[in-house]
C-alpha cells in the first residue's frame, strides 16, 4: 500500500504579517505563525510520519519543529532541500505587495503574483520554480510513497503551487486560480507517476490573512 503525501505552508512569518514578499529572504515566523504551526500539528497527529521535507528556510524549518512536537513526534527524520525553497521575487522582494498593487494594476499585479510564465527583473516565475520543484518530488519522494512511507513536506505557496500543478495536472491557465493557502494541510495519495489518486484538505481552526 502507498503512503500518504501530507504538504503544508509555513505559518505566518514576520513580513506576511506586513504584507510584504519575503521569496529567498530568511525570515522567521511570527508569534502567530508558531501557534499556527503548533495546529497544524494536529492535522497529521493521526499519521506515523515516517520522512520529511523542509526547506533551506527558517520559517519552513519552525514551522515543521512545531508541526511534529505538536504531533507528538519530535524525532521525524528530516532533510532540508534547496529545491522547494520559495520562489525568488526579485526586485519586489521587501517590499509592500499592497503598494504595488497600486503602482502597477490589478491585472499585472495578479500575473507577476500567480501567473505561470511572467517574469519578474531579477526573479523567478512560477514555471522556473515548477522545473526544480517536480523532479525533486519525482526522485525523492514518490519512491518512498510507493515503498508505503508517510512523507511530510513543509514548503512555501508558489512551490506548493508549483507540486500542486503536477500532481493535479492543472493547467498553466488554470493555475493562477490556485492558492495554497495559510493554516491548511493536503493529504494526498498518488499513483506510480505522483499523480493523484485522491486529495483531502485538513484547516486549522483559525487562518492569518494571506
Amino acid at each position: 500500500m502507498n503512503g500518504k503525501l501530507f504538504v503544508t505552508r509555513h505559518g505566518e512569518s514576520e513580513w506576511n504579517a506586513k504584507g510584504v514578499w519575503t521569496g529567498t529572504t530568511d525570515i522567521h515566523l511570527s508569534e502567530k505563525g508558531r501557534n499556527e504551526a503548533s495546529q497544524l500539528g494536529q492535522t497529521i497527529k493521526d499519521a506515523h510520519i515516517n520522512y520529511a521535507y523542509t526547506s533551506l528556510q527558517v520559517r519552513s524549518i519552525e514551522t515543521f519543529q512545531g508541526m511534529v512536537t505538536a504531533s507528538d513526534q519530535p524525532n521525524v527524520p528530516h532533510e532540508k532541500v534547496a529545491a522547494i525553497n520559495e520562489r525568488d521575487y526579485g526586485v519586489y522582494t521587501g517590499k509592500n505587495k499592497w503598494q504595488i498593487k497600486e503602482e502597477i494594476g490589478d491585472d499585472l499585479f495578479e500575473l507577476i503574483r500567480r501567473g505561470w510564465e511572467t517574469p519578474i527583473q531579477g526573479g523567478e516565475t512560477l514555471k522556473q520554480v515548477y522545473e526544480r520543484v517536480v523532479p525533486f518530488y519525482l526522485e525523492k519522494v514518490v519512491p518512498r510513497l510507493h515503498n508505503g512511507e508517510n512523507v511530510l513536506l513543509v514548503a512555501h505557496g508558489n512551490s506548493i503551487r508549483s507540486l500542486m500543478k503536477y500532481i493535479e495536472s492543472i493547467s498553466d491557465d488554470l493555475i493562477s486560480t490556485v492558492e495554497m493557502i495559510f493554516g491548511e494541510t493536503l493529504v494526498y495519495t498518488v499513483d506510480d507517476s505522483g499523480k493523484k489518486i485522491s486529495k483531502e484538505v485538513r484547516k486549522i481552526a483559525t487562518t492569518p490573512p494571506a
